[in-house]
């Protein structure tokens, strides 16, 4: 992204420009002896030369507009991850054009959105949802920046399909939020009750799942990446079973639909993306860029992950080839998560603030 330009230089120019044209003026009435015409020529080539450096000076404020720093806020996790790279870059300026944050919790990312104190923010993708609609169209999705990094893992060798986990027990937090949507509507469509089929142990913290695991023997568990590898490490045995992502695309393809499970998106505020279209289109090109990056270069990625805390470089390194980093734009965009948010409202209205968001929440350039 390029540095902002000060605007007090731009109106130092114009006023500078205003002031010798009207002294150059002053100057041609008082020494007007019967040499108008030459007077009249110099009155001319001033006026000339006044509008050429007010067009210049409107030129540069316009510039200087169009390269305004962008604000940008991630939560901490995979939404985060695909920024490393642009961040790393951002902050080797001798003079950084933009300012990233990273935060903890949804909330703060919310409030900080609503406030319009960033510009450009990863969040969940429901809560894109719920802040358009809380904000009458407030907030604009960018691209799709991770897609679904929920996984089925076992201590042993018994599950190698949704049929697998009939009569069995799943170990999982996320109750009332997408994880819980996510999973119900994964084993309604494969024939299988929750609370009746399978049943479903809700536990506060994925930590409680992992515990809950190792005192049942046959217990399964729904963990996210790239807590996935952070449990992993501490027990070998574990296995991923399942992929729930892959198991939604079957779903989908069998319906002859698109969309997929879909973790996170990034937004813009609407206003500032009408008001600064070009920063925008800048800020997309360089993220793209870092996505690239990021899925192509595991180790160099990893390092700078754990450079900004977001996981450590040892978790990241294994974790990043399954936590779904990309970046989807445009129409593909609108068609996976429209179709995501459409199964969740189904689910639960109140998951996407209570209606679907209209065409205006996809942003197109």
């Amino acid at each position: 992204m390029k540095k902002k330009r000060s605007m007090g230089f731009a109106a130092v120019i114009l006023a500078m420009a205003l002031l010798f044209a009207g002294c150059g003026q002053t100057e041609i009435k008082t020494e007007s002896t019967g040499t108008e015409s030459a007077a009249s020529e110099s009155a001319k080539t001033e006026s000339t030369e006044s509008k050429s450096t007010q067009a210049e000076s409107s030129t540069a404020a316009s510039e200087a507009e169009d390269e305004t720093p962008v604000h940008v806020l991630a939560l901490k996790g995979p939404t985060a991850m695909g920024m490393v790279k642009m961040m790393s870059d951002n902050d080797s300026k001798e003079s950084p054009a933009d300012t990233f944050e990273l935060a903890a919790a949804p909330d703060e990312v919310s409030a900080k959105l609503v406030q319009g104190e960033v510009d450009i923010a990863a969040v969940p993708a429901n809560l894109a949802s719920v802040l358009y609609n809380k904000t009458n169209g407030g907030v604009q999705v960018l691209a799709v920046n991770t897609l679904g990094v929920l996984y089925i893992v076992e201590d042993g060798d018994t599950v190698h399909s949704i049929a697998d986990l009939k009569g069995r027990t799943i170990y999982a937090s996320g109750k009332g939020a997408t994880p819980e949507y996510a999973l119900n509507y994964i084993l309604e469509k494969n024939g299988l009750v929750p609370g009746e089929d399978v049943m479903i142990e809700w536990k506060s913290e994925h930590a409680e799942c992992v515990a809950a695991l190792a005192e049942d023997a046959d217990g399964i568990a729904m963990l996210p990446q790239p807590f996935v590898t952070t449990a992993q490490a501490k027990k070998e045995t574990l296995r991923t079973a399942l992929d729930l992502t892959e198991e939604w695309n079957k779903i989908q393809e069998s319906e002859g639909a698109a969309s997929t499970l879909v973790t996170g998106v990034t937004v813009v505020r609407t206003a500032f993306a009408k008001e600064h279209p070009k920063a925008v289109a800048e800020f997309m090109e360089a993220y793209q860029a870092s996505v690239s990056y990021v899925t192509e270069n595991t180790d160099e990625a990893a390092k700078l992950i754990g450079d900004y805390d977001i996981v450590p470089e040892a978790v990241a390194k294994k974790a990043l080839p399954a936590c779904n980093i990309v970046c989807i734009t445009d129409d593909e965009m609108k068609e996976k998560l429209s179709g995501y948010l459409g199964v969740l409202k189904d689910q639960n209205p109140e998951a996407v603030g209570g209606e679907l968001p209209g065409d205006d929440f996809y942003y197109s350039e």
